[in-house]
């Protein structure tokens, strides 16, 4: 099998991990007595493990000091045991949230390191190639919900633990698979050379990318994390049916369908339009959202399923135009960067999310809003050059 669709397919079993326990959010509550709130501090936990382990990796240099496939392939497997630990063993939230800080700090070695493997194999295709795994990765956050609507009759632990072999079905193939001949690593230097990955800041088309990529990171997470209860606000299933499992997949899942389109779109209108174009279409699905109560179902399923395919569709290109923009030598410390301080930004918009959706319901859509709009003021300065040099 060519590298690329290895890398994709072990992206969407690797990345199963990341939502896994929000698929048995109606469980979890249902037997800790916990509510939605104390669903999105277990996915802040996964986002905190996350930032931890990107930052980690960014500025300790290491993400470029050892084979990305060898990282890749330790983090998949570790993060399968903490997160069948989660299953098996957690019996309340403090035993939760530790785990699941665990699995995202696992992922740190999963999704950037994944971003590098697609460059150091295809460099010159970066962008259609990170659309892919990006799209994968949106499969992979989905996946859960499809387990968990298949498996209706399981027990929510046998969800939870089919991610987890998954994730070491990902480790096997990446590790068989190896590096790709491209951006090889460099001899390591004396020392781990501390911070030198924070330079890549002040090449200006690094930083505008960046930027972009942090207004879409406020909304991204936070849309994919309330999609769930926004299906319920929106009166379109009731709490706990497989019909919110369903809807939530099909939207969470449908962004896997945008991420393609993205990429074959860059072909001929360049990265950076289209990065553009996927944030403005979600921020105006995130602007019409709550003035659709009250329209028939069909309407609000139709413009979330827009917004979930939207919401995503700009992410790889953001992730291919900052690693076209800074030295090879440190791409994946760059990328692992990028990620941390996205992720950190997910934290303040999960969480004050999850805690006023009950309050505010379908307007709780405005809260994400702010991402878009700013992330697209910031990365004005490489959507609005000509097309030709977008790619």
């Amino acid at each position: 099998m060519p590298p690329v669709p290895v890398i994709v397919v072990a992206q969407l079993f690797g990345t199963s991990l990341w939502f896994s326990a929000n698929s048995a959010a109606d469980d979890l509550i249902a037997r800790w007595g916990i509510g939605v709130g104390e669903i999105g501090t277990l996915t802040s936990a996964v986002q905190a493990g996350f930032i931890l382990g990107t930052l980690s990796f960014a500025l300790s240099g290491l993400a470029d000091r050892f084979a990305a496939s060898r990282i890749f392939a330790v983090c998949a497997v570790l993060g399968a045991l903490f997160n069948a630990a989660f299953a098996v063993l957690a019996r309340d939230m403090g035993d939760a949230v530790v785990l699941r800080f665990a699995v995202g700090f696992c992922l740190a070695g999963v999704y950037p390191l994944g971003m590098k493997l697609v460059v150091t194999w295809v460099p010159e295709r970066a962008g259609a190639a990170l659309s892919w795994l990006v799209g994968m990765l949106t499969l992979g956050t989905a996946l859960p919900h499809g387990i968990r609507l298949a498996g209706a009759g399981w027990p929510w632990q046998m969800t939870i633990l089919a991610s987890s072999v998954l994730a070491l079905v990902a480790a096997a193939m990446i590790l068989k698979l190896g590096d790709g001949p491209q951006l090889a690593r460099r001899p390591p230097p004396t020392g781990l050379r501390l911070g030198r990955v924070l330079q890549a800041f002040s090449i200006p088309a690094f930083r505008a990318s960046a930027l972009g990529y942090f207004g879409h990171m406020w909304e991204l997470y936070a849309f994919w994390t309330l999609v769930p209860a926004l299906v319920v606000a929106a009166g379109l299933a009731s709490p706990g049916t497989a019909q919110v499992s369903a809807l939530a997949f099909a939207t969470v899942g449908i962004g896997a369908l945008g991420c393609v389109i993205g990429g074959r779109l860059s072909n001929r209108l360049g990265s950076a339009r289209v990065a553009a174009g996927a944030l403005a279409l979600s921020g105006l699905c995130c602007a019409l959202f709550p003035f659709a109560a009250g329209l028939p179902p069909w309407s609000m399923v139709a413009l979330l399923l827009l917004w979930g395919l939207a919401v995503v569709a700009d992410s790889p290109h953001f992730s291919a135009l900052s690693a076209r923009a800074c030295p090879p030598e440190i791409v994946g410390s760059a990328l692992a960067l990028q990620n941390a301080i996205g992720f950190a930004i997910t934290l303040f918009s999960i969480q004050l999310g999850t805690a006023w959706v009950g309050n505010y319901g379908m307007s709780i859509a405005w809260l994400l809003l702010p991402g878009p709009i700013l992330g697209l003021i910031a990365f004005a300065p490489l959507w609005r050059r000509p097309a030709t040099d977008l790619r």
